[in-house]
């Protein structure tokens, strides 16, 4: 590798500016749908926080100067009239920063409004250093000078709402600094580099693992670096309740590790980097409760368990077996085995009403749909994508139990599979259509809901005539920039309605791959090509407006980019290349 390989340029505006193992990220992006008009260094530890404000000065007035803003995946830069500054990650804690012409101001990124909130700065005398200390974040970030001069320092030891920072600005034609995230002390910093050379390995960095993670990548998948680097930027190192490396769905708002979304991030970083995608998996699993469900998120200091989501599990590790270039040993089947057998216990016997023989919802969030129209009418509903999840899980179960070697588990789960399949057809199919029903008031109820066509991922497993029905009600689904999640002339449809309308990429795979294997190739090849243009041209967001494609609330999903890199593979190989 070599340093003439800068990566694909961003905006910082759409995706974070971070690196592979960091807790924070360089963004505009302060807290939920809130953009500030600087760069700040925003922490996932203890929630999303807005630490540091940084803000390049015009030299001359002191007052903050116009800059234009550029990322790429080793280097991010502001140009302005009267100099430049460039920062770059030398680890995954620690930011080198360096200027000409323009001085940067460093500050607490909200006023101190108690003692007990807020950021603390002062000077530390052993290190030469100056040091915010956050309250919300529980950690250090100290900011040592490594050339250049203090030109100012402003609200050191203060107490209250007082400003507070430090202004960097040229000596001898240049200034240097170094920020660390730190926990309580850390010798004085000591640079070990220079600038070029760390720039030249945080480039090289990435372009490792985009070699590893897309080596199949051409002209004919142009969002392939940018979408390899949203998961390599959204990774964390392990800490706190995160126990393994870990790829948040995002490094803006959305900063949590969902249980689905990690599947679809294992599927895509398996052929390349397997053990990443082995501890994708797995990461809610390690936080499965006593009733074997997995919690409904996991993040840096809090694990929710007021929902769960939907058990697609068995699907994706059906996939993950094949995608990983050696296959599962069999301690990491058995390890899975059990894990799974656990999670669809908890479907069989805690979500399930006495005498039911299909399990329910308890509401929308449970579905991973949140406000789809499916629960409109009731909240705890017995649905037929949860049926068809389900039942893949179960047939997976069977498969992993007769590669152990136990029979009579195998047997004992093809046989839930073919009896929560068939109550599925019984009770929910009306001929032309899967229903709902409310699990008191036992109505039922169909709706224009991509959610009610689901079990197209059942693929080979379904009658052939359902099939067609349900392939034919999803074409019906198809704008020109992929699968709306609420049919476009419904007058539930909204454009930016969440699950009501927006294109999402789950919803996405799930439907290709099923329809893919039920022999539906004509529609799972035209859905597969609308959505990776629907990326190459509007990015990654967690959502996108199904008639205009315009990207929608969070703008750096990782689902969504492991979505593309799914499909971009899967189509690069059909086509022989």
């Amino acid at each position: 590798m070599t340093a003439d390989r800068p990566g694909p340029a961003f905006s910082v505006h759409d995706i974070p500016f971070s690196t592979y193992g960091s807790w924070f990220g360089i963004s505009p992006v302060v807290a939920e749908k809130t953009y500030a008009e600087d760069l700040h260094l925003v922490s996932h530890q203890n929630g999303m926080h807005a630490v540091l404000s940084l803000v390049p000065l015009d030299p001359v007035t002191g007052e903050r100067a116009e800059t234009r803003v550029e990322a790429t995946p080793g280097l991010l830069s502001w140009t302005g009239t009267d100099g430049r500054i460039d920062l770059v990650y030398e680890s995954p804690d620690t930011v080198r920063l360096r200027g000409a012409g323009a001085p940067l101001r460093i500050s607490a990124a909200a006023p101190t409004l108690t003692p007990f909130s807020g950021t603390y700065f002062y000077r530390e005398p052993a290190a030469d250093a100056y040091v915010f200390t956050s309250y919300e974040t529980g950690r250090r970030y100290r900011v040592s000078v490594l050339s250049g001069t203090v030109a100012d320092v402003f609200g050191s030891q203060a107490l209250g709402s007082a400003d507070r920072g430090v202004t960097v600005a040229d000596a001898d034609g240049g200034w240097e600094i170094a920020v660390e995230e730190l926990d309580t002390a850390r010798p004085p910093y000591v640079s070990t580099a220079a600038f070029g050379k760390v720039v030249e390995a945080a480039r090289n960095s990435f372009a490792d693992f985009v070699d590893t993670v897309a080596p199949w990548r051409s002209a004919a998948t142009p969002a392939a670096e940018l979408a390899a680097y949203v998961l390599w930027s959204a990774t964390v190192r392990p800490a706190g309740l995160v126990t393994r490396p870990g790829v948040l769905m995002s490094k803006h708002w959305m900063d949590k590790v969902w249980s689905w979304d990690h599947c679809f991030n294992a599927l895509a970083l398996a052929p390349g980097c397997p053990e990443l995608a082995r501890d994708q998996f797995q990461l809610p699993f390690d936080h499965q409760d006593e009733t074997g469900a997995l919690p409904d998120s996991v993040t840096h200091s809090e694990v929710l368990h007021n929902f769960v989501k939907p058990p697609i599990h068995g699907w994706a590790f059906g996939h993950l077996r094949r995608l990983l270039p050696t296959p599962p040993d069999h301690a990491e089947l058995t390890v899975t085995y059990d894990r799974l057998e656990r999670w669809t216990e908890f479907w069989l016997t805690a979500r399930r009403a006495p005498g039911a023989a299909l399990p329910h919802y308890q509401h929308g969030n449970d579905s991973g749909w949140d406000n789809a129209t499916t629960f409109d009418p009731e909240r705890v509903v017995v649905t037929a994508d949860l049926a068809a999840f389900l039942t893949l899980q179960l047939r997976e179960l069977a498969d992993l139990a007769t590669h152990l070697e136990r029979p009579d588990d195998a047997r004992r789960w093809t046989r839930a599979a073919e009896e929560t399949q068939q109550a599925m057809l019984d009770q929910l199919w009306t001929g032309d259509r899967f229903v709902a029903r409310g699990v008191d008031s036992g109505d039922t109820w169909g709706t224009s809901s991509l959610l009610d066509l689901m079990p197209i991922v059942l693929g080979e497993h379904l009658p052939p005539e359902i099939g067609e029905v349900l392939a034919g009600r999803i074409e019906a689904h198809l704008t020109p920039y992929g699968l709306a999640t609420e049919l476009p002339d419904s007058p539930h449809y909204l454009a930016d309605g969440y699950w009501r309308g927006p294109i999402w990429a789950p919803a996405t795979v799930l439907v290709e791959d099923g329809l893919r294997r039920g022999g539906h190739h004509r529609l799972a090849d035209e859905i597969s090509a609308r959505f990776r243009v629907l990326c190459e041209e509007h990015g990654f967001a967690e959502n996108f407006d199904a008639l205009t494609g315009t990207g929608l609330r969070d703008r750096a999903y990782t689902w969504t980019a492991a979505a593309y890199l799914l499909l971009a593979e899967a189509h690069a190989q059909r086509e022989g290349r």
